[in-house]
């Protein structure tokens, strides 16, 4: 196991073998955005009790199951660098959150505009939406570490702290309607007796989903590319 990681955490061989899988994911995130969004906006049946403003779903859940899953991402990286030292760990989770933050930014955008005919306001300090929130804050506090001390062995493990204490908020923000009387609706797709809305609704949903996904990698993958383009300059230009 340790070989395999020491062959690919040299950021060279990295760029190597994860370059063409950007160029994938970029047209089949495309596509699947594409597709997701014709069937979620005039295929799928609108809600009984919401009506046509469930269509707001269709962006707003993709977007926040992006949020979580790329948190989840940056906690294991973090991890894996303070057992390994593998410099390529952090430099990883390092570009995620420029990421993450737009997605956690679309959530709490369709989410208010989606709140105002449910629940007849933007916002309400609600469980689900105040934890959220927090999320968006941590990564702000982790992009400022990485600008404040880029390039620097301290700068990475006060990043990796931070990501590990901040994993804290992520089981709050999934069980938040389960723990609390929120008004937040409560899990419909990932729950433990199976998906409780209509399969016309979640066909549309998964496959944006994984659009969703997909773009998420595409840009990742560019802002590690730059990265790593970066270090070689200045690496370069201090020999000079």
């Amino acid at each position: 196991m340790l070989k395999k990681l020491h062959k690919y955490a040299n950021p060279n061989k990295f760029i190597l073998v994860v370059m063409p899988i950007k160029n994938i994911c970029i047209y089949a995130a495309v596509f699947l955005i594409a597709l997701g969004l014709v069937l979620g906006l005039f295929f799928s049946p609108p809600d009984y009790q919401q009506g046509e403003t469930v269509r707001i779903m269709y962006i707003h859940v993709s977007s926040a199951w992006m949020s979580l899953f790329a948190y989840v991402l940056i906690f294991f990286l973090s991890v894996s660098y303070l057992i390994w030292k593998f410099p390529l760990f952090v430099l990883i989770a390092k570009e995620i959150p420029f990421v993450a933050i737009i997605f956690t930014l679309i959530t709490l955008i369709t989410g208010s505009l989606w709140g105002k005919p449910t629940w007849g306001t933007y916002w309400v300090w609600d469980a689900r939406l105040t934890s959220f929130l927090i999320l968006l804050f941590i990564y702000l506090g982790l992009i400022f570490i990485d600008k404040t001390f880029k390039y620097n062995a301290n700068g990475d493990l006060s990043f990796s702290y931070l990501s590990i204490v901040g994993a804290i908020n992520i089981p709050i923000i999934k069980f938040s309607v389960d723990w609390w009387n929120t008004l937040h609706q409560p899990a419909s797709v990932i729950r433990a007796g199976g998906p409780s809305i209509s399969v016309e609704m979640l066909i549309p949903l998964m496959i944006m989903s994984f659009g969703i996904f997909l773009l998420f990698i595409y840009l990742v993958l560019t802002n590690i590319q730059s990265a790593i383009d970066e270090r070689k300059f200045l690496f370069l230009s201090s020999k000079d």
